[in-house]
C-alpha cells in the first residue's frame, strides 16, 4: 500500500516522489529548482562529450555545452509534485513509495 499524506485542510493524497531526471530532455531552465524549497536538485553542466560536471569545475568550463538539473538530495523530496508541474519538457519521473 502506498504512503498516504494529508494537506493542510486534511485532504488525503498519495505523494509521488522525484525518482529521476532525464538529462537528454532537461533544458536546465531551473523552474523546478525555483519551486522546490528542499534542495532536492542542483544545476550542473554537460560537456561536449556528454559528461555531467560541476559548473564551476575549471577543468571543464570551456567544454560545457548546456546545463541540466540533477538530483542532489533525493531523500529531501516530500512528493509534492511542484517540480513536475512547472517542467516544460516533462523530463522528470515520479513514483509512489510502496
Amino acid at each position: 500500500m502506498p504512503m498516504v499524506a494529508y494537506n493542510r485542510g486534511g485532504v488525503e493524497y498519495i505523494p509521488e516522489f522525484l525518482m529521476e531526471i532525464d538529462d537528454k530532455k532537461c533544458i536546465g531552465c531551473g523552474r523546478c529548482y525555483k519551486v522546490c524549497g528542499r534542495d532536492v536538485m542542483t544545476l550542473k553542466g554537460v560537456t561536449d562529450e556528454g559528461m555531467v560536471v560541476e559548473l564551476d569545475d575549471e577543468d571543464y568550463e570551456d567544454d560545457i555545452e548546456r546545463r541540466v538539473m540533477v538530483m542532489a538530495e533525493p531523500d529531501n523530496c516530500i512528493g509534492c509534485g511542484a517540480c513536475n508541474r512547472v517542467c516544460p519538457t516533462d523530463c522528470q519521473t515520479h513514483a509512489t513509495l510502496d
